[in-house]
């Protein structure tokens, strides 16, 4: 028996084209379908980024936060804001002496940020009082990691 031939030059055109089609219309849908699939699992994912938070050199960093007082990084922990995070340093030593407090008052809600008041070691709350670094909340999750006494890290892990 002999194989299936097309035998007008019409026919033997558009077969290939209409196969094409049929082809990237059956991938479309399969990845379609398994996009709908992953998405449809109804949980929340809020670990789009990386776990652990890069800050610098520990000799610089520890420097701008004596001149210029501890860092406040807004959103680093959540989208929201709730979990901004301040990056403290005291004492003489670059590579000690690092603290980490969540960017609200200890005691008072998370969605009552503070605001760093510049070249000072205190802050303005939700309500207007000014506190002092060491009234930050301090984070069970969230630490200062110096590694090999060069650069700073802050680990978001938990």
């Amino acid at each position: 028996m002999a194989g299936f031939r097309l035998r007008s030059p019409l026919a033997r055109a558009v077969a290939p084209v209409l196969a094409g089609i049929a082809f990237i219309a059956v991938l479309f849908l399969a990845t379609w379908g398994v996009a709908a699939f992953i998405s449809d699992r109804g949980e929340n994912i809020t670990n789009l980024g990386t776990s652990i938070f890069e800050v610098g050199q520990v000799e610089r960093i520890a420097k701008v936060v004596a001149e210029d007082g501890p860092l406040l990084f807004p959103d680093l922990k959540s989208p929201s804001g709730v979990r901004s995070v301040v990056l403290d340093h005291t004492g003489d030593d670059p590579t000690k002496g690092w603290q980490v407090y969540y960017g609200f008052p200890g005691g008072k809600d998370p969605s009552c940020l503070v605001e760093h008041i510049p070249s000072t070691r205190t802050f303005k709350d939700c309500d207007g009082n000014i506190i002092d670094v060491e009234q930050l909340a301090l984070p069970p999750d969230v630490r200062p990691v110096v590694e090999n006494r060069v650069r700073l890290y802050i680990d978001l892990r938990g």
